[in-house]
């Protein structure tokens, strides 16, 4: 019993944090303040390297933003550890089929999770201020750790994909765990599982 009610108090404190650093950050496509990038976050990509509805959907978010001059370039950030699965490379080919420049997307190989992007953007890519686009249950958890983290992050949601009812619904449960590991990752201060060198690829779409 005490086990249990230490958990949900946990999970409650974790989800209001998360709630509170988010407060007043998250806007609508057409309300969200300009910055120099989108910063848009890896989901699922099929075998056949079609970007899942629930990546697609951040993807056309990002495209319009860039199309309407809210931002200047777009950084993919998402899963490549195994070769044969590409998130980043599956994303710069949908937005680049859409009619964004290649030369405006940059790839983040290592946003193996959210914690992981924002730190990455920030330490790797040298980026200060962003718009973070993700489906909207996940958007408070994406803003407050970018923020934690050095980032001046604003956040645009997708709810396109509120008609898949049962992903939707299981994704958004699963954000009340996530809130809980976002807490420990803000609060340890961890680096990324991939850190590397410096890259200039945000600093040079940008100039572009």
């Amino acid at each position: 019993m005490a086990g249990t009610a230490f958990a949900v108090a946990a999970t409650a404190a974790s989800v209001a944090w998360v709630r509170i650093s988010a407060d007043g950050h998250i806007y609508t496509e057409q309300s969200v303040p300009e910055a120099p990038v989108a910063l848009v976050l890896g989901a699922q990509v099929y075998d056949d390297g079609t970007p899942s509805p629930f990546l697609a959907g951040r993807l056309e978010v990002a495209q319009r933003l860039l199309e309407t001059g809210k931002v200047r370039a777009i950084l993919v950030s998402g899963d490549h550890m195994h070769w044969e699965y590409n998130e980043p490379g599956a994303m710069l080919r949908w937005l680049t089929s859409a009619g964004v420049p290649s030369e405006k997307v940059v790839l983040d190989h290592a946003g193996f999770d959210t914690y992981d992007s924002c730190a990455r953007a920030h330490r790797i890519f040298g980026v200060q201020e962003a718009i973070v686009v993700t489906q909207t249950y996940h958007l408070p958890r994406a803003v407050a750790l970018c923020r934690r983290l050095g980032v001046a992050a604003y956040g645009v949601g997708d709810d396109s994909v509120k008609r898949y009812r049962v992903p939707w619904l299981i994704s958004s449960t699963r954000e009340h765990g996530a809130c809980v590991k976002a807490v420990y990752d803000a609060v340890s201060g961890r680096d990324p599982v991939h850190l590397g060198r410096l890259e200039p690829g945000v600093d040079e779409a940008l100039a572009r």
